[in-house]
């Protein structure tokens, strides 16, 4: 069953559509593939609470001070919560909390924002470098990434304020009116937030509960054991038990939709099913690098190799924990998976 959609189009930049009473959708533009990003506020009364709110770049900041004075009627902002850290969702909260709003946020999130910010790199460091090599990045790609800058996050972040309302799972926080509770999910994000309204059978969703697509599900440097597949196959099944079919998902992107239990039962299985084709691609060995055509179902571009070897070791990573892959450093510095 596809996910059902109650709006036929998005909200053009700079305009909202309210979704539910109380509550505007905005969207804000990306300068990548996935062109734009879900923010939502909601009605508090004397003033709004935002969720999630774009890339600190001069275009988004341009949108977002039409929308204060626009949809949101010149009122204050009193908080700005963030589902996670990525930053698309984070890049504008410190600005925008700078106006005299509270950050409300889970602490995970809100300290590796902090730290990715401190880093700043004019070339990738050796250890990055090192990271992509076992993975089996492609040598001419990698020959050229070695002289480039990378992504650093500093570029797309606002500085945060150095005090923050931390969220967890369980709790509960009042926006728009309504009682929602908190729960957490892993695998896309450590500790990604997602609120839910049993009042009115509203769920926001950030990119936890997304429509059509996947988020990424990968492996970072920082991390490079990390098993995120395995942990989002988890918080499906969790999230599951309290999803029901009339609840409308507000989602980090697309469009917000309803049939929220076959949607977490299809990523679910999207990714168990990822895991068995990989596992007969493993049939000889392979690089990481080498893992793209059973995981991917379009062509993976320069722009987009970097995710997709991320989440090409993310399903790797799951086989090895679940004892279906083993592992072996070949001569040439990269590790070769085969099925166990």
């Amino acid at each position: 069953m596809r996910a059902q959609t109650p709006f036929p189009e998005p909200p053009e930049t700079g305009t909202a559509i309210e979704v539910a009473p109380g509550i505007l959708w905005m969207q804000l533009p990306l300068p990548w593939a996935l062109n734009h990003v879900n923010a939502y506020a909601l009605d508090d009364g004397d003033g709004w609470s935002v969720i999630d709110t774009g890339l600190d770049t001069t275009k988004i900041r341009t949108v977002w001070e039409a929308l204060l004075s626009g949809p949101l009627g010149g009122r204050p902002l009193r908080r700005v919560v963030v589902t996670h850290h990525h930053p698309d969702h984070v890049g504008l909260a410190g600005w925008l909390a700078a106006k005299g709003a509270e950050l409300v946020m889970p602490r995970t999130g809100y300290l590796l924002s902090r730290m990715l910010r401190a880093e700043e790199q004019s070339l990738p460091p050796r250890e990055v470098v090192a990271f992509w090599k076992r993975a089996g990045m492609d040598p001419e790609l990698l020959s050229q990434r070695r002289t480039e800058r990378p992504f650093n996050f500093t570029d797309w972040v606002a500085p945060l304020p150095l005090s923050y309302t931390r969220i967890r799972e369980g709790d509960a926080i009042r926006m728009g009116g309504r009682d929602w509770t908190i729960r957490m999910g892993e695998g896309h994000a450590p500790e990604h937030a997602t609120f839910w309204s049993e009042s009115d059978d509203l769920v926001i969703g950030g990119d936890q509960l997304l429509p059509g697509i996947s988020p990424n599900l990968g492996v970072q440097p920082t991390e490079p054991e990390n098993d995120p597949v395995t942990d989002w196959i988890a918080s499906c099944k969790r999230l599951a038990r309290v999803a029901r079919p009339d609840q409308l998902v507000l989602p980090g992107h697309k469009k917000p939709y309803r049939g929220l239990p076959e949607r977490l039962a299809q990523m679910a299985q999207g990714h168990r099913d990822a895991l068995d084709r990989l596992e007969a691609h493993l049939a000889v060995p392979r690089s990481g690098g080498d893992c793209f055509a059973p995981l991917f179902r379009r062509a993976v571009t320069r722009d987009s190799y970097g995710l997709a070897l991320a989440e090409a070791l993310g399903h790797l990573n799951a086989l090895v924990a679940q004892g279906r892959a083993t592992r072996r450093m070949g001569d040439d510095g990269a590790w070769r998976w085969s099925a166990a």
